[in-house]
């Protein structure tokens, strides 16, 4: 019986785990084919509004029929926390993430975009979502993980070394020449739209894990922060976007991409990371969004036969390493808090029970009797 409370026990740890990897296949799928559909035209303002669209059709029904019993009452205070959250990832993050791409080059923000956990985790110690204690070492593999796991992503862009072509490539790659022109990039604007970008993401993550506290109805607000960045995405196009034919939809890259990234990368995603924030903290969640790198590396050689370069393979080794030292730190937090959470409730107090004496007369433990546990 013990041996399958383990074995219960083992598989609901590794449930997380296992989620967030498939999620970082997930936002892998989602770069390939949200760059050919840039590729054909596809405008990321009207891009990002269609994508909530989608999201927020195909998790309604869900959240409202499975959580209509459990779903808290809406209030002023929470309402507030959900625009925020639309703010800060449907509308500054994916936006400003793509601004800052234009502005610089691919390989510039993917270095920013894996510095996500590193800004996460300096959020989290801020808002006491993490404690840091330098003297323990699991608060030092925290630490190190996450300083080596964005150095592993910054070899991965910054250093390219020899290729290593896994398959040879007949034609020319659909990514070749995307950001390899320099002229009239305004560097600047770009890096300081990368590092909104980042701390928005960061933002929400944080957040999220404040709102779930209040309300703990992960699809419910899913609904809601696609509901509402879908109202303010379609603002910011209208400002944005002047051109009426950038909005036309047809079976295209462009619809595919709205679909794919609407229903596997806004709605499953947000409704995963709400799980595991709840059960791991924001930090454990990001700390494998660096890996969606290594996924992408390798599925553009495969799908579009791309080049993988020595760089990459080192700083894949490295994001491993990393990440498991984080992994780590985090399940040896676990363990300490699950241990003193023990020790705590074996040592509540005892009251003292009236014992009765050998003629079943009640006798007060002062008056000689011992007292029984």
């Amino acid at each position: 019986m013990k041996g399958g409370e383990k074995q219960c026990g083992k598989v609901d740890k590794l449930k997380p785990i296992i989620a967030i990897i498939s999620l970082q296949f997930g936002y892998a799928g989602m770069y390939i084919i949200t760059m050919v559909s840039f590729k054909h035209g596809m405008n990321h303002w009207v891009l990002a509004t269609y994508r909530h669209v989608v999201a927020t059709i195909v998790m309604a029904p869900f959240a409202l029929i499975l959580e209509r019993k459990i779903r808290p009452k809406m209030t002023w205070p929470l309402f507030l926390r959900i625009l925020a959250l639309g703010i800060l990832e449907p509308l500054m993050d994916q936006n400003f993430y793509y601004i800052g791409m234009k502005a610089t080059s691919a390989t510039y923000s993917s270095a920013f975009v894996n510095a996500l956990p590193a800004v996460t985790f300096i959020m989290a110690v801020i808002f006491r979502l993490e404690t840091v204690n330098l003297k323990k070492i699991r608060s030092l593999a925290k630490v190190i993980g996450t300083a080596i796991t964005v150095g592993g992503a910054m070899v991965m862009t910054l250093y390219k070394g020899p290729a290593i072509e896994l398959i040879k490539a007949a034609h020319t790659s659909i990514h070749g020449g995307s950001s390899s022109e320099a002229t009239d990039q305004h560097w600047v604007m770009g890096t300081l739209a990368l590092m909104a970008s980042i701390i928005s993401w960061a933002g929400f993550f944080i957040l999220q894990s404040f709102t779930l506290k209040k309300y703990p109805a992960e699809l419910s607000l899913v609904m809601w922060i696609c509901g509402m960045g879908t109202i303010l995405n379609t603002a910011a196009s209208l400002v944005m976007v002047r051109d009426l034919s950038a909005w036309k939809i047809g079976m295209d890259s462009g619809t595919l991409a709205a679909v794919y990234s609407g229903v596997v990368c806004s709605g499953m995603a947000y409704y995963i990371q709400s799980i595991v924030i709840r059960e791991r903290g924001p930090v454990f969640t990001t700390s494998f969004s660096p890996m969606c790198m290594i996924i992408t590396a390798f599925l553009g050689a495969l799908v579009l036969a791309e080049k993988i370069h020595l760089g990459s393979i080192i700083g894949a080794g490295l994001i491993v390493f990393g990440l498991y030292s984080v992994v780590w730190g985090k399940a040896k937090d676990e363990v300490i808090s699950t241990t003193e959470e023990k020790i705590g409730m074996q040592e509540l107090p005892i009251t003292n029970i009236i014992s009765t004496d050998g003629g079943g007369i009640p006798c007060e433990p002062n008056k000689g009797v011992t007292n029984s546990i």
